[in-house]
């Protein structure tokens, strides 16, 4: 018999079991779908010397950059690091305190939903050719060339969805949702920040995207912080 996520009474108690050395999976599509209460949580936590695999390596002020802004993040595996507001992943990796592992979006993730599927490995043409398959094995197949790909895995999955029931089923809100779902199936633990959190049965099946079976905290956050970016289109 499956056993019910547990339900934190808040963020500082979801993530307090995030040793150092972690590799830590954070949905987000920049600020979208970001669990800034959880990243926060973890920042006051004291984790550090952290693997952290993201889209992005940080916006402005908050969220996951203010983690690599404490330097508790000694690498991170990312899509786009580089941005006009990535002014702190900048700094620390200009110092030498940061490694970066850059992978093309669409590689980082499938890389991530092999490890949710049991892949081994796989093969991709994306980055062939290029600095990125530098020291990597390559096959040609059909005529055409891949380049060997492995799965990234995490010890624990911080994400964010919009409703969870007490069974650990999932909820997004639209584009939120990003990589959420194969983040939760590709670690070891899944915590995720829910803005409510039903009754078992009171979820329609067909909306559930995460099955409760990937889920192992709930906390319940009921009014998430307006990312900075959105306050400022508020205005």
């Amino acid at each position: 018999m499956l056993m019910a996520p547990r339900i934190a009474a808040s963020a500082a108690e979801a993530v307090a079991g995030i040793a150092d050395g972690s590799t830590v999976l954070i949905g987000g599509f920049g600020n979208a779908g970001q669990p800034m209460e959880l990243i926060d949580a973890l920042l006051q936590g004291g984790a550090t010397d952290l693997t952290v695999v993201n889209n992005n390596a940080g916006q402005a002020d908050e969220g996951l950059a203010l983690l690599i802004k404490e330097r508790r993040v000694s690498k991170i595996i990312c899509s786009f690091p580089r941005q006009s507001d990535s002014w702190h992943f900048d700094g620390a990796y200009r110092a030498g305190e940061i490694e970066l592992e850059l992978v093309p979006q669409g590689n980082l993730a499938e890389r991530l939903r092999a490890a949710g599927a049991g892949i081994g490995a796989f093969f991709t043409p994306t980055g062939y050719g290029t600095q990125l398959a530098e020291g990597k094995e390559t096959r040609e197949i059909d005529g055409k060339h891949y380049v060997l790909e492995y799965p990234i895995k995490g010890d624990v999955a911080i994400i964010k969805a919009l409703t969870a029931d007490t069974k650990g089923n999932l909820v997004y809100r639209k584009t939120a949702r990003n990589f959420g779902p194969i983040m939760a199936a590709a670690a070891a633990q899944t915590i995720a920040q829910v803005k409510s959190i039903v009754p078992a049965g009171q979820l329609d099946p067909e909306n559930v995207v995460t099955n409760g079976i990937y889920v192992d905290t709930l906390v319940e956050i009921a009014n998430p912080a307006t990312p900075v970016s959105q306050q400022k289109k508020d205005k």
